[in-house]
């Protein structure tokens, strides 16, 4: 619902505000007052072009702010998590303007593009003016309107969540073909990543264990003398470090039996002389097993260069990670022979995905066009009514290919004067005659359609009398659960309203300036009576004018 509209600084407006009312909101005014500025300031703010010309005092910002009451916060969540705005029950909308063109538009504060905020408020206002391209021109809108009047709209959103479905498995489909393509084309190419990186069969931690390896080959000759002077130094010499400290211990285990302290310190020193006698074994193993051969050295060095070679050739820095590459590629490899399993399975989901989709189109099919005769009819009834009694409104239904909205293509075609030639809505019907069937259209499905505040700007062009008297009438039933607001010339349109605001012209310091008030219930009746007669109404047209507000 429309809560408030707030203007400053744009056209002839300086500053004024309008709360807005539930019910049927009916905007009047003498001509030339500002009724089309008020509408061209609420489409500004509802993400209309911007026109820099209309910003009144070029040393200020233009600010048109609406603010709106959403009973249904789950129906604009998505939008505002979309916008990263948190979900409120008030929203508020200000655009403001610059002098050089410049436009910003928020929501609660936020900024947000143009795109946005068209977005945003297609949820909260439904903007209906004269001569631009109409909303009832759109096949969603027509096929919504359809499926709200048959009461299929819960049956379209079933059908929608299995095509939603099909569409899934048919990009996988596709996605897996196409990479099953792509694989075999480049199957040889990958056989042979793998047969090299099978031969090479490297191991994790084998890279360290060689590098240790050519180290201690590279080293050789300088650990072989080293070790064999230890050896000869504690073995072999003329006096052998392991000689003279078997000697050593011999003495000192004599002299233990006349010094207490000696029987710890020859145990300690026998102890010393077994571990040294181990070390030159140990060393003596080592040197004997030593060979020095540059054909292991070769063989290793020609091992660690294809592997970094391999390593480069698939981006790895590491050469463990060829491991994890090998496991990579065998897989890959492997799953193009799978793919065939996977793409005959998808393919068989798909298919039975499809006849689901086809029978709840093929259901929801055969009630549009078991209840397309009655809309009609619906339709020219209230056509009839509205001051249009020639003309014709027929909905064409064809078979099409399968999309979001079903298998038929549904059209709105119009014939204003009984021709016999029915054409697009917005090709034969003026823009009043255009109006008028949105109304009917939206008053015939309001209860099943969920719509927005529904704003009509000069609904009545064209009509006067009875055909007045019921477009009010269909307009009183519709406001009865929307808000619904509308600029009108006729005083049986305005006398069926909740709120009258009346538009009006004012001269402030030389300019004049547009104003804009609620009207009590007895400047209802003046204004009405001026609609009815002229600036001078007279009393007896008064009281018709009261009459006709408690009608």
């Amino acid at each position: 619902m429309l809560k408030k509209l707030s203007i400053r600084n744009y056209a002839i407006i300086h500053e004024l505000e309008v709360v807005f009312q539930k019910g049927m909101v009916i905007i009047t005014g003498e001509t030339g007052a500002g009724k089309s500025i008020l509408m061209g300031a609420l489409g500004l703010a509802l993400g209309e072009r911007a026109d820099s010309a209309l910003v009144r005092d070029r040393a200020k910002k233009t600010i048109i702010e609406v603010e709106c009451e959403v009973n249904d916060v789950e129906r604009i969540r998505t939008i505002l998590e979309e916008l990263d705005i948190d979900p409120d029950t008030s929203i508020i909308i200000r655009r403001e303007l610059n002098a050089a063109g410049k436009s910003r538009a928020f929501i609660n504060d936020t900024p947000v593009s143009v795109q946005a905020l068209q977005k945003m408020t297609g949820a909260l206002v439904d903007l209906h003016q004269q001569f631009e391209t109409m909303e009832l021109a759109s096949r969603e809108f027509q096929r919504q309107l359809l499926d709200a009047w048959v009461g299929g709209l819960e049956a379209v959103e079933k059908y929608r969540m299995v095509y939603n479905e099909l569409t899934q498995l048919r990009k996988e489909v596709a996605t897996l073909q196409a990479s099953m393509q792509k694989a075999q084309l480049e199957k040889e190419y990958w056989d042979f990543l793998l047969e090299e990186l099978v031969s090479l069969n490297w191991q994790e931690g084998e890279a360290k264990q060689l590098n240790e390896e050519l180290n201690t080959l590279t080293h050789a000759e300088q650990i072989r003398s080293g070790l064999g002077n230890m050896v000869t130094a504690l073995e072999e010499g003329d006096q052998p470090v392991v000689g003279r400290l078997r000697s050593m211990v011999g003495q000192l285990q004599g002299l233990s039996n006349y010094h207490s302290r000696l029987s710890e310190l020859s145990d300690r020193l026998q102890s010393a002389y077994i571990e040294i006698k181990d070390v030159a074994q140990e060393l003596g193993t080592v040197l004997h097993e030593l060979v020095v051969d540059e054909r292991p050295i070769d063989a290793i060095n020609e091992r660690l260069s294809l592997a970094q070679r391999l390593a480069k050739k698939h981006g790895v820095s590491d050469l463990d990670e060829l491991v994890r590459v090998r496991e990579q590629v065998a897989r890959d490899c492997r799953a193009l022979e799978s793919s065939e399993e996977q793409l005959q399975v998808l393919l068989n989901k798909e298919s039975k995905t499809r006849a689901q989709a086809n029978e709840l189109a093929m259901a929801i099919s055969k009630k549009r066009k078991a209840g397309i005769p009655k809309l009609e009819k619906a339709v020219g009834d209230l056509l009839k009514r509205v001051g249009m009694p020639n003309a014709v409104c027929a909905v064409e239904l064809n078979a099409v290919e399968l999309y979001a909205g079903g298998a038929d293509a549904i059209a709105f075609l119009f014939d204003a004067n009984k021709s016999g030639k029915f054409e697009q809505l917005s090709k034969v019907a003026s823009g009043g005659e255009l109006s008028r069937l949105m109304l009917i259209l939206k008053s015939l499905v309001a209860s099943s359609l969920s719509m927005p505040t529904l704003i009509f700007d000069e609904i009545d062009s064209g009509i006067s009398g009875e055909a007045a008297k019921q477009v009010g009438r269909v307009m009183e039933e519709l406001s009865a659960s929307h808000q619904l607001i509308a600029i009108t010339h006729q005083p049986q349109i305005a006398a069926r309203a909740d709120q009258h605001v009346f538009v009006f012209k004012t001269e402030q310091g030389g300019e004049i300036l547009t104003g804009i008030r609620d009207l009590s219930k007895e400047e209802r009746v003046e204004a009405i009576a001026k609609m009815m007669a002229g600036d001078a109404p007279s009393k007896a047209v008064r009281s018709s004018a009261e009459e006709m507000m408690r009608k």
